[in-house]
């Protein structure tokens, strides 16, 4: 199966792809997504640019592993985003995953950008695709 990975913020969400198949994800994009609908006609670009089985997003977890309200939120965002799209949408824990791409354009010298994003989501995609082994 082929998957989307989204990490989604309140101006940009972060784009990977990867397959179950070798399990692993590349970083793609960034895409300006500051309000639901440039995301859903977003997701709709990417959809069709990328042939995706299904979509996996970053659930944002509290440090405890409860869920909040931001929790509750990308939940029901899932559900429209899986109405919309047509396709399932997992959601899959992010604690902690900003600061882990953070980490890895730092080892590489690069700079803190719009690439922390990218890189964001396609570490929430690894670790969905490594917990379906």
């Amino acid at each position: 199966m082929r998957f989307l990975g989204l990490d989604l913020g309140s101006k940009r969400t972060g784009v990977a792809v990867g397959d179950d198949e070798t399990g692993t994800a590349l970083p793609v994009s960034v895409v300006d997504t500051p309000d639901e609908t440039k995301l859903m006609h977003a997701v709709t670009t990417l959809l069709l640019e990328h042939g995706p089985d299904a979509i996996v997003i970053g659930l944002p977890l509290n440090m405890d592993g409860t869920e909040g309200k931001p929790a509750e939120d990308a939940r029901a965002l899932a559900e429209r985003l899986s109405a919309h799209a047509s396709i399932p949408v997992h959601v899959q824990d992010e604690r902690l995953t900003s600061d882990d791409a953070r980490r890895r354009l730092a080892e590489t010298g690069s700079t803190r950008g719009r690439r922390d994003d990218a890189i964001a989501a396609a570490i929430i995609l690894e670790e969905f695709l490594g917990g379906r082994s």
